[in-house]
């Protein structure tokens, strides 16, 4: 084995995702996921194999010291850390020093959800792999790019210049991968390219790529704002905090929980966040789930629309994530809500996911190119940490 395996660590608030990569050819040497940590039936699946507990309440540190034990002595080069928010102080990946851990803490209060979980990964790791390299990659560095017209909010600038209020965009690391391999399917250089990237899973976000840079995203100064998503509403009026207020009695915490945790297609479904469980409902003649899909199709659809605008052309619409690389139903019913770009969905292309003509799901005839990009963030962690770490 590679002296160069990368470990990739994913923490999330009760999970922790990880894999072993050799960044230099991307094999996937072993992978798993640690799931409801600090709770009652923690357990850890490793590849293909069945969840095993883990011990009830069992922490993101003792995940990882069985995630250590199960690796059964592979070497580790390198430790590489998914962080959702960087804020405005990290435009690139970074070598985790006590400064920069610092200043990751102070961007918790922007993904007051996201980097604590983050932080408890890092430390981990740290105590875990204390003299190996740990580098942190940003959801949000691919996206500092983005020009002030597109970031900023029409709000009092001291609101900016103060409290660095702005939009960030997030899942980065998964745009910029499937902008590079959809220029690779393409056959043309990044700098040529003109595109907009869907990732779309239980988060979601789209992005406009202009010669392999972000100009312009959907998602803002959290990972709420933007397209409809599994169980976040996706934009909305922002005086609904105060009628919700008013009229439910509910508290700010508590309409932000709900904006996050019981809305996008859970809420309106009534039933699932899980794109297949709905696809499945509708078949059967669920009007909510029909509805759930309606919307989110029709979200998608506006929000590549309003994309374009940051383009001079639409080179191709990238589908990737969970729904966007497995859900054909959804990729279809989206590119006919865009018929003024003129697409012409290959059915057959689509049913396949485009595993059969490179990705793309739309004839030759098509005014507009349509691919299905599978993205690998995992990847992408571990070549910048490799990067930094070896300089390779």
């Amino acid at each position: 084995m590679s002296s160069r395996s990368i470990l990739v660590i994913n923490c999330g608030s009760s999970s922790l995702k990880f894999a072993l990569i050799e960044p230099a050819t991307g094999e996937m040497l072993c992978r798993g996921l640690a799931e409801r940590l600090g709770a009652e039936g923690a357990s850890l699946a490793l590849d293909a194999h069945a969840p095993a507990p883990l011990g009830a309440h069992a922490s993101h540190a003792e995940a990882l010291d069985r995630i250590l034990a199960e690796l059964g002595g592979r070497s580790v080069a390198a430790v590489g850390h998914r962080v959702v928010h960087g804020g405005e102080a990290f435009s690139d990946s970074v070598v985790l020093e006590p400064a920069a851990i610092a200043s990751i803490e102070a961007c918790s209060e922007l993904a007051p959800l996201h980097n604590p979980a983050n932080l408890r990964g890092i430390r981990a790791g740290l105590e875990r792999y204390p003299d190996l390299c740990h580098v942190a990659v940003f959801d949000t560095a691919f996206h500092h790019t983005l020009p002030p017209r597109a970031y900023l909010y029409a709000v009092p600038y001291e609101l900016y210049t103060k409290h660095k209020v702005r939009r960030y965009g997030f899942h980065g690391t998964s745009h910029r991968y499937v902008a590079g391999v959809a220029a690779e399917r393409l056959g043309k250089p990044s700098a040529e390219l003109e595109l907009v990237t869907a990732h779309l899973g239980n988060g979601c976000s789209a992005a406009a790529v202009r010669g392999g840079r972000s100009v312009d995203t959907t998602m803002g100064l959290t990972p709420l704002e933007g397209l409809v998503m599994g169980t976040r509403s996706g934009d909305v009026d922002p005086n609904l905090h105060e009628f919700l207020a008013d009229h439910t009695g509910r508290s700010l915490p508590e309409i932000t929980n709900l904006l996050n945790r019981q809305s996008g297609l859970l809420g309106l479904s009534g039933s699932s966040n899980d794109m297949r469980t709905l696809l499945d409902a509708k078949a059967r003649g669920d009007e909510r789930a029909k509805l759930a899909i309606d919307v989110f199709c029709y979200r998608l659809a506006k929000a590549v629309l309003g994309l374009a605008a940051a383009l001079d052309r639409v080179d191709a619409l990238v589908f990737t994530g969970g729904i966007g690389e497995h859900a054909a139903p959804i990729r279809a019913q989206t590119l006919d809500a865009l018929r003024v770009l003129r697409p012409v969905l290959d059915p057959r292309s689509n049913d396949a996911h485009g595993r059969e003509t490179n990705g793309r799901i739309t004839h030759e005839s098509s005014a507009l190119t349509a691919l299905v990009v599978p993205t690998n963030e995992e990847l992408v962690i571990a070549r910048e940490t490799a990067r930094l770490a070896f300089g390779a």
